[in-house]
């Protein structure tokens, strides 16, 4: 049996959770990963009643709910807090911007996007951690380990125990390994299992898009964490195999400029080797949907999306039940 194709719904937050569905339903995809902001899944109104409503939507349009994401709000737990995070936080979490405030808010708007999520009956939360010392990533002036690993530790202390109350829901957080997170390749992720003691309800939000143009082996990935890999983001990059202008760092520019190294393409487009990966997935016997998270800024996201879904069906298929030699044995005969 294929796994389900979803439609995670952050890129379309401008549209109502209704239209959504539709959208969804009309391009093939078998469910949806909702973002917790625009109106599609609102941590602060999900109560059992609110949540109660979404499923006659979901229903109408023959569409699942396999997780919910909140990276807007999971960033702000760890990060510098400045101006930037005014615009992707609620007014209720922001507050008067004082950063601890923020971090504070933050956190306790996490706790309770897992009680969100157990009362629409859901068990997996991804979204980001942010973190104290991306600002360190290219050392600088020097950044001694001692303030690297006081970053993993202000990690710890503050999702420790985000993390208890999503065991005590039974719900799992996938944190989607990702520049200015505390994870961001291998070497960070298992530094950051390492700092939160491998909690078992801390996995990760698998999204190889974030891994190639960094280059990070994102098949060995899935192979090293097989037993954190909580969700799958299927999602695509392409970067270039010359010399350009705008190097791996981006050089300031925005998203779309063709001076970039490496941008977000429509999955199928660009240069991640999904057989390779559907491969590995295989081979840690993962069976939960393959989320697309549609971005390319130079396509129209409904042929994008549209045609993420169709290579996305296309390109998984499932393991094996048998050797390709046990029809050589005379008991298979």
């Amino acid at each position: 049996m294929r796994r389900k194709v979803t439609l995670f719904t952050g890129q379309w937050a401008d549209l109502d959770f209704e239209i959504v569905c539709q959208k969804a339903k009309s391009f093939g995809y078998d469910g949806l990963e909702l973002a917790c902001w625009g109106n599609h899944f609102e941590v602060d109104k999900a109560d059992k009643a609110y949540c109660d409503k979404k499923l006659p939507i979901l229903k109408k349009y023959n569409l699942e709910v396999y997780a919910i994401s909140n990276h807007l709000v999971g960033q702000a737990v760890c990060d510098r807090i400045d101006e930037r995070h005014k615009s992707i936080l609620s007014n209720y979490v922001w507050g008067d911007g004082e950063p601890e405030g923020v971090r504070q808010r933050a956190a306790q708007e996490m706790i309770k996007t897992g009680e969100a999520a157990k009362r629409l009956g859901v068990s997996i939360v991804n979204g980001f951690t942010g973190s104290s010392i991306w600002h360190l990533l290219y050392s600088f002036p020097s950044a001694p380990q001692e303030m690297i690993e006081a970053g993993f530790k202000d990690f710890a202390t503050r999702w420790t125990p985000i993390m208890d109350t999503f065991q005590k829901l039974g719900v799992k957080f996938g944190l989607e390994v990702h520049p200015t997170e505390i994870a961001f390749d291998i070497a960070s992720a298992q530094r950051a299992l390492e700092a939160i003691n491998y909690h078992p309800s801390f996995g990760f939000n698998y999204d190889p898009s974030h891994f190639g143009y960094q280059g990070v082996d994102y098949v060995k990935f899935i192979d090293k964490f097989a037993e954190q890999i909580v969700h799958v983001h299927m999602k695509d990059a392409s970067w270039s195999d010359v010399p350009v202008e705008a190097g791996v760092f981006g050089g300031h520019t925005d998203f779309g400029d063709a001076r970039r190294f490496w941008d977000f393409s429509s999955v199928g487009r660009g240069n991640v080797n999904f057989e390779k990966i559907i491969r590995a997935l295989n081979r840690i016997a993962y069976s939960g949907p393959l989320s697309v998270e549609w971005e390319d800024a130079g396509m129209d996201r409904e042929r994008g999306a549209t045609e993420s879904c169709a290579f996305v069906k296309q390109v998984d298929f499932a393991p094996s039940k048998l050797a390709f030699d046990a029809a050589f044995d005379k008991k298979n005969q």
